[in-house]
């Protein structure tokens, strides 16, 4: 029988002179009233402490550890266990991706543009990563995961910032081509911006990530995989991952994060009809 054992991230702080304390895996400090129990006994028992002391209101202290989410049963397993991620893009960033999501429990796979249209299933991520603008067209076919219930995940490069896109993950959410019609809408030089991605430019000079840099973006782009593999990339705390648009400045390594919505679809103009003369 697997004991109990705190949750990750959670902690028992005994000040002198006082009641022991739990530290929640989010921060806070919740007095314990440990009623006739000691609290050595329920340190040992929530810890690898030597005690094997047993009681009915033991137990029941520990149950209601259990219940509030502050201790568990089971060992930890991985988030990313039994999800596949298939990868495609530049080294530079893909590479410390794969290491991470692996880290997390994932199954990382190297793909192609070629194997998209057979992929499917919603254990399974695509994530493309590009240190450069993305060229007209690209990610058009990437763009139908979401369809099929895959996942799907980008970022990319403008000069000194990467942007991580939003997850997609379900007919609706948000896609690569409905972020370049909102960040069109967002700018009064849209002619501009819209020339600069088509490629009417001047050869990039960078700056390409360094290694701290590419680290940061491959533990973002984690963090909203563990989010979809959660099932929550609609929940937490500040942007939810499936409307979450973030710059990085790969000069400072600040992290702004932008809401960005799905474009409708709007129906077509009617057809012009032909005019007889008078």
């Amino acid at each position: 029988m697997n004991r109990s054992r705190l949750a990750p991230g959670a902690g028992i702080v005994t000040a002198p002179g006082d009641r022991p304390v739990l530290r929640t895996s989010e921060g806070e400090f919740l007095r314990i009233d440990t009623g006739r129990v000691g609290p050595g006994e329920l340190v040992d028992r929530l810890t690898e402490g030597e005690g094997h002391t047993s009681s009915a209101e033991l137990d029941r202290l520990v149950a209601a550890f259990e219940e509030a989410g502050h201790a568990v049963t089971e060992p930890r397993r991985p988030p990313l266990t039994g999800r596949t991620v298939h990868l495609l893009g530049d080294p530079v960033l893909t590479e410390p991706l794969a290491r991470f999501a692996a880290a997390e429990g994932a199954e990382v796979q190297p793909a192609t543009a070629a194997d998209l249209a057979g992929l499917a299933g919603r254990r399974t991520a695509v994530v493309w990563c590009l240190d450069s603008p993305v060229p007209e067209g690209l990610w058009d076919e990437a763009d139908r995961l979401p369809a099929r219930h895959t996942a799907w995940l980008r970022c990319h490069r403008e000069g000194a910032h990467t942007w991580t896109e939003p997850l997609a993950s379900a007919p609706g959410d948000v896609t690569a081509a409905h972020v370049r019609l909102r960040r069109l809408a967002a700018t009064a030089a849209h002619r501009e911006l819209a020339a600069y991605w088509a490629g009417h430019r001047t050869p990039d000079t960078g700056p390409h990530p360094t290694e701290p840099a590419a680290a940061l973006i491959a533990a973002l782009l984690t963090a909203d995989l563990i989010a979809w593999a959660s099932g929550e990339p609609h929940r937490g705390s500040g942007l939810p991952a499936h409307r979450r648009l973030r710059r990085i400045d790969l000069r400072d390594l600040t992290v702004t994060e932008h809401p960005v919505l799905p474009v409708p679809e709007v129906a077509p103009l009617p057809a012009p009809t032909a005019r007889t003369a008078p």
